[in-house]
């Protein structure tokens, strides 16, 4: 026989050993992953029961645990990155948001948190810089469509004029001022007015114009316009015609098309829309303001719905504890005859003898009623039973369904069986013997076990309202009725609507039953007497106890994508006709300053184009400022490098829940001469918009070098990191011809 080498020896070892310390230590890392379940620590259970089923892949206990609790461990930690931005840890928030995703991919809401996060953190580093423009002329137009009218006026191409003549000359006037072309329709009939132009843009002026005349204009080339009567056949004769097909990507089913469609006609009064079911599309064909319009309404109503998963726990406790003490006496007794009577009877031979002779007999004579004794009777008693006992039943039941629906969509789930029920029975009209009853009865079959019906609807502010209906039943017994055997089905119903934060847990229903039952059983009145009643009675008692909660739990696993453009409010001319007003229209390289004075100089533009080499710069002084919440502190703009400087007109952004504004003060940069500078400003609260604009006097001419612009004044108001930041800047020479200056950012810390 061939000897093993050692080394042989040793494999066979291993191979038997290694796989039985595996198994041991995937058993024990599923136990731990039990205990942290059970203690609601679902990302550490999740880790033990990933642990577990790497080391034993196979095993389908270990792969059924790690992916159940997959979605409540990335849940957990959305939940987590959801309050660590709260806090202001942007970079802190993404991480986590990352190791959702990580976990559960599938998990839409933590794909959707990590975006936003990543756009916050870039804005606060990098903010971006002043864009030119978007590529399409149609989101231009949405995106520089400019909100309701506001009396607070920012000069950023100031054009001055006060005429009472002809609108042809008003016209015509403007487009001289601002180095434009003026067409007039031959249909036009000019008529006298008086207009009054204080510092408005190009734009401004051609619609206050517009307005006075009862005229419209559209702009023809880059630096024509064409004015006609403003009146529905001109404008639908004149008006230029644009052709977009829009692709939903969310909305699929023919109703939700078909509200679009109604939302554009009625709101943009577009009547040429065809929707197209097999492609999931629009074409609209409208104005250019109409089809840019067209495009926000699709952006704001072809929204993903947001999705749900409802949590729900039903426990059911019940405990049934049961005693019988005592002995249980006769109660009852029977006295019987015996069999042993004796009888005489005489018994004559054929030879004349009578000879008496005695037998026994159950039967009883007259005359022997008198020779009865005590013998002759049996009494029979039945025996005493002396009990002990005592029962305690305690039982549980979990049942922790998950059900995921979308938003304002039903989501049923029904687990356990169908039962019949008979609803009715009808009578042949064919009379017969031996008829089956149960061949012309009607049943119909009834859901029995649990069954939810749940309808989410998903706020903005991560909250959900459940409409929710639960009902847990059971067959406890039959009855029969018209010789046919029913079930008697035991019920528990709950309806109830709810609202709850995401990842909030709410009792929403609870029953509780508690009996008792104790009887006595025994001989009359000895059994009352305390203590040995239990030597004539039996005491016999029962307890009862049922408890079901109702515990649900709802998780946002998609919430709702509205963005501040969604939410933006936007002008949209008149109920006669459509269009958008541009806040700041594209500056005209030719334009020309209107004479602000009969002092001030011509037009002469003494700078290089814009955006080409800047050398100036805007900065921040401090640019790290820590504030304490409550106070306010005070922030320099200052400029460096700047040449032949007339005004300087910027916006800044900042985040309205961390900062108000308080005042804003001019510096010495711009009145370095002694010169007066006129400032003006404008916020909005509610986005953290400021747009200021400092000047010179007309005529003064510019200034150069570097200094404080203007100073702002804030008020912090709850703790966080805010950066201001430069959105749109620059500077105007006395020609008001663009200056490019370099942008700028500071950092708040609000403690």
């Amino acid at each position: 026989m061939k000897r093993l080498k050692p080394a042989a020896i040793l494999l066979l070892v291993l191979l038997v050993i290694v796989p039985t310390l595996a198994a041991d230590k995937a058993k024990k890392l599923y136990d731990k992953g039990q205990d942290a379940e059970a203690r609601q620590s679902y990302v550490e259970a999740y880790q033990f029961y990933k642990q577990a089923y790497d080391l034993k892949p196979k095993d389908l206990r270990y792969r059924s645990s790690f992916e159940r609790l997959r979605f409540q461990a990335a849940a957990s930690i959305v939940h987590d990155g959801q309050k660590l931005r709260d806090q202001g840890k942007l970079q802190e928030a993404a991480t986590q948001f990352e190791r959702a995703v990580q976990i559960d991919p599938s998990l839409f809401i933590a794909q959707q948190e990590l975006k936003r996060t990543q756009e916050m953190i870039n804005d606060a580093t990098n903010p971006p810089p002043q864009a030119a423009g978007p590529p399409n002329s149609l989101e231009r137009r949405i995106k520089d469509a400019g909100g309701p009218v506001e009396l607070a006026p920012i000069s950023n191409v100031p054009i001055t004029v006060k005429l009472t003549e002809d609108s042809k000359v008003i016209y015509q006037t403007i487009g001289q001022l601002a180095g434009i072309n003026v067409l007039f329709d031959p249909d036009y009939t000019s008529r006298r007015i008086r207009v009054e132009l204080n510092g408005v843009t190009l734009e401004q002026a051609l619609e206050i114009t517009a307005l006075e005349s009862k005229t419209f204009w559209r702009p023809v080339t880059s630096n024509t316009i064409f004015v006609a009567q403003d009146n529905p056949a001109k404008r639908k004769e004149l008006e230029q015609s644009v052709l977009k097909t829009f692709y939903l990507s969310n909305l699929s089913q023919p109703t939700e098309l078909q509200d679009v469609v109604n939302a554009i006609r009625a709101v943009l009064d577009v009547q040429r829309v065809q929707q197209l079911l097999s492609q999931n599309a629009l074409v609209v064909r409208g104005t250019p303001d109409q089809i840019a319009l067209a495009e926000k309404l699709v952006d704001d109503l072809d929204k993903a719905r947001p999705e749900v998963i409802v949590d729900i726990a039903v426990m059911q406790i019940s405990r049934d504890r049961s005693r019988t003490l005592g002995i249980s006496p006769p109660s009852s007794a029977s006295v019987t005859l015996q069999s042993n009577i004796n009888t005489t009877t005489s018994t004559t031979s054929t030879t004349g003898t009578t000879t008496p002779t005695t037998s026994g007999s159950t039967g009883l004579e007259l005359n022997t009623l008198g020779q009865l004794n005590a013998t002759d009777f049996q009494v029979s008693i039945p025996s005493a039973n002396l009990s002990a006992i005592m029962g305690d039943t305690d039982t549980k039941m979990l049942q922790n369904p998950q059900v995921r629906a979308l938003d304002n969509q039903k989501a049923t789930l029904k687990i356990g069986e169908r039962v019949p029920v008979a609803t009715g029975s009808f009578q042949p009209g064919i009379g017969g013997v031996g008829i089956n009853p149960l061949v012309n009865t009607q049943f119909q079959y009834l859901d029995v076990g649990v069954n939810i019906d749940v309808t989410p609807h998903v706020h903005a502010d991560r909250e959900v309202t459940l409409k929710i209906t639960m009902e847990i039943s059971s067959v406890v017994g039959q009855s029969s009725i018209g010789g046919i055997s029913q079930p008697i089905i035991g019920q528990k119903k709950i309806e109830h609507e709810i609202r709850l934060s995401d990842g909030e847990s709410s009792l929403i229903g609870g029953i509780f039953d508690d009996s008792q039952t104790r009887s006595l059983s025994g001989i009359p009145g000895l059994a009352q007497i305390p203590i040995i009643k239990y030597l004539f009675g039996q005491v016999q008692q029962d307890k009862e106890q049922d408890e079901t909660v109702f515990v649900i739990t709802p998780h946002v696993v998609r919430g709702t994508e509205i963005s501040a453009m969604n939410q933006r409010a936007i002008d949209i001319g008149t109920a006669n006709a459509i269009q958008l007003r541009e806040v700041i229209p594209p500056a005209s390289p030719k334009a020309s300053p209107a004479p602000q004075s009969p002092a001030a100089p011509a037009s002469v533009n003494q700078n290089p184009p814009s955006g080409v080499n800047p050398s100036a710069n805007f900065m921040f002084d401090p640019g790290v400022i820590t504030a304490v919440k409550g106070k306010t502190f005070a922030v320099n703009l200052q400029i460096s490098g700047a040449k032949n400087v007339y005004s300087i007109p910027v916006q800044i952004n900042y985040d309205p829940s961390k900062l108000q504004l308080v005042n804003v003060s001019n510096g010495n940069f711009l009145s370095q001469d002694g010169q007066a500078v006129a400032l003006v400003h404008r916020e909005d609260d509610t986005l953290g918009s400021l747009q200021v604009t400092a000047s010179r006097p007309p005529g003064s001419g510019g200034v150069s070098g570097g200094g404080t612009v203007m100073t702002f004044t804030f008020e912090a108001k709850a703790s966080g990191q805010t950066p201001l930041t430069i959105t749109r800047g620059g500077a105007r020479d006395p020609g008001l011809q663009a200056i490019a200056v370099n942008g700028a950012q500071a950092s708040v810390t609000v403690q």
